[in-house]
């Protein structure tokens, strides 16, 4: 993405974040390729995750494509400042990652399903960052419902760390946290992909194989 002529790579102080609003930033109303309601109470039997993985215009393509996965949106959490703009988020001054919340159907696809594409589509390895795009907006996160996705995710990290440890890779920098308050992207940013189809996305994997269902329950 952009706005990264300086590295943000120290998570700002809580007493000094931007001190955002109180109204939230206007956001699309629905699914820019199903119209599904981005907004709304979760229909009976569906479920939610959240991830960051970097530029979320490429990280929320990888989730819709995924049979099971009934809206995705992409918005802002785990910082400080309320209702942030993105160009708030872009100064490092809010603590906020780029995120995508997944809403999906766990009779079609599991959570653990969802957490090796989470390992396997980027490098959870690099810290404050994700390739060229730097920045504590970029770290890598899985924001948990309940202690069920806790669980699962602390244990998908333990079996993924062994595989890239033997691959040469670093420790995993991963953060994994109960899902914090999630703020909408404005309008644009939703499904960017799919109105922008040569648009940017630096989202790239290691190459190393996630066994998620070998060790993971």
């Amino acid at each position: 993405m952009f706005f990264m002529s300086q590295e943000k790579s120290q998570m700002v102080q809580r007493d000094q974040a931007l001190p955002g609003r109180v109204t939230p930033i206007a956001t699309a109303p629905t699914h820019f390729l199903t119209g599904r309601p981005l907004q709304g109470p979760l229909d009976a039997g569906l479920q939610e995750a959240m991830f960051g993985m970097g530029c979320f215009w490429g990280v929320e393509r990888m989730f819709w494509r995924i049979e099971g996965v009934w809206v995705t949106m992409v918005g802002y959490a785990a910082g400080y400042t309320p209702n942030p703009t993105y160009e708030e988020v872009c100064t490092g001054k809010t603590g906020h990652n780029e995120v995508v919340r997944v809403i999906f159907d766990p009779a079609i696809v599991t959570y653990e399903a969802l957490l090796k594409v989470f390992w396997e589509g980027h490098d959870p390895t690099q810290g404050m960052r994700q390739g060229n795009d730097r920045g504590t907006q970029y770290r890598s996160g899985i924001y948990t419902y309940g202690a069920g996705q806790a669980q699962a995710a602390a244990a998908s990290l333990t079996v993924f760390a062994e595989q890239l440890a033997a691959a040469g890779f670093g420790a995993i920098t991963s953060e994994i946290l109960p899902a914090p308050q999630f703020y909408y992207a404005e309008d644009y940013h939703q499904q960017y992909l799919a109105k922008n189809p040569n648009g940017y996305c630096g989202i790239g994997g290691t190459g190393v194989s996630c066994p998620i269902g070998l060790a993971v329950t």
